[in-house]
């Protein structure tokens, strides 16, 4: 019944295999992962199983290792991890049938909305979580029937062997090549990561990116005009942007916070600039109907825990959202992280529930931004 594919990730690695390997190397998991006999308390043991979706290839490798085998070490229950390429379009179909056979699921914020109106997902139960995790977790990121699984993040990097210390600071660092010269890296398949660093390197103010309304999208694709002669490859695969920096193809780029702490890990010298860095969620959820809620309850109370979140972000690259988890990572990884305090300061996130929303003519504000994208791509 259990699966284990070998897909990518984006922003989990420098490949498929490169995770595992910098993980293993640079950060060993270990006791922090593994620190979980004092928190099989009554509430969280049990008995049977929960049937888990992740997307395979090395984030359920990191899961496995950092929260499914300790889950079932402290508690009892048996993890059945079952993978696909995206839960969304199965958690739908299993609603509509009437057949749930998954007990939680990831769901990216942006389809979060729709499935939540439709009922599919079923309240947390927050009383199972210890007070640490309460007060690690902010409010925002514990919604009514979701949690934060993680943030992913598509921020600045630059090769260090080029600028050393005194490379760009921002996005409109970025666009100036005068300053910087040099080839540029850009992400081809997603609109709204650029158009937003487009609009903070012509002076919009972090707190007034969102929504992305159209006179914004105009202004963004006129500066983004001034930057498209110094693209020399708008890359596609998340492995990518850290390794044209690597080969001196690139002196800078945006790239997935994940793929470039892999990178770093083994030692390229890229420095990650969190000024203006796009930040989205993926959250974890309960599905209405599933055979092991109380199970799959425990299992997100579990993750939570600092000592545990811990684990997950050193496994595979990517923060949960317990802050508290900072004093149980290596000195070394927090300034590497979105949720770092100095960080976290500098991020943009994503306004998924307006990506999500419905214009006029039927289409969502995603899909239209993307048209308009895809158009300007073309020219």
């Amino acid at each position: 019944m259990t699966e284990s594919k070998d897909r990518s990730f984006p922003g989990a690695g420098l490949s498929r295999r490169t995770l595992l390997r910098a993980a293993t190397a640079a950060m060993a998991i270990p006791a922090v992962a593994w620190a979980t006999t004092g928190f099989a308390q009554d509430k969280l043991s049990g008995k049977g199983e929960v049937v888990v979706y992740s997307p395979g290839g090395s984030l359920t490798q990191a899961l496995r290792k950092s929260v499914f085998e300790p889950f079932t070490k402290a508690t009892g229950i048996t993890v059945v991890d079952v993978t696909a390429d995206f839960a969304e379009p199965q958690v739908k179909a299993m609603n509509q049938a009437g057949r749930v056979d998954w007990d939680t699921a990831f769901v990216q914020a942006q389809n979060y909305p729709d499935m939540h109106a439709a009922g599919m997902f079923v309240p947390i139960d927050y009383s199972l979580w210890d007070d640490e995790s309460l007060k690690g977790v902010p409010e925002a990121n514990r919604l009514n029937d979701a949690v934060v699984l993680y943030g992913s993040a598509m921020l600045l990097a630059y090769d260090e062997r080029v600028f050393g210390a005194n490379g760009p600071k921002s996005w409109a660092d970025f666009w100036d090549v005068k300053a910087y010269p040099g080839p540029r890296g850009l992400y081809a398949p997603a609109a709204k990561h650029n158009l937003e660093f487009a609009l903070m390197a012509d002076g919009v103010a972090k707190s007034e990116i969102w929504p992305l309304t159209d006179d914004k999208i105009d202004r963004a694709l006129k500066k983004l005009d001034e930057i498209k002669p110094h693209v020399t490859k708008w890359w596609t695969a998340g492995g990518e942007a850290p390794q044209l920096l690597l080969n001196r193809e690139f002196v800078m780029t945006n790239a997935f916070d994940g793929r470039v702490i892999a990178a770093i890990n083994q030692g390229a010298k890229i420095r990650m600039v969190w000024e203006g860095a796009h930040v989205n969620y993926t959250y974890w959820t309960v599905l209405k109907g599933g055979p092991n809620n109380a199970n799959a309850q425990k299992l997100i109370a579990f993750i939570n825990k600092a000592t545990v979140a811990a684990g997950f972000t050193q496994a595979s690259g990517y923060p949960g959202p317990n802050r508290n988890q900072l004093e149980h990572l290596p000195s070394h990884l927090v300034p590497l992280l979105s949720i770092s305090p100095e960080n976290a300061s500098k991020i943009v996130i994503e306004d998924s529930a307006w990506l999500a929303a419905k214009r006029p003519d039927g289409k969502t504000n995603l899909d239209h931004i993307q048209e308009r994208w895809l158009a300007w791509r073309a020219k």
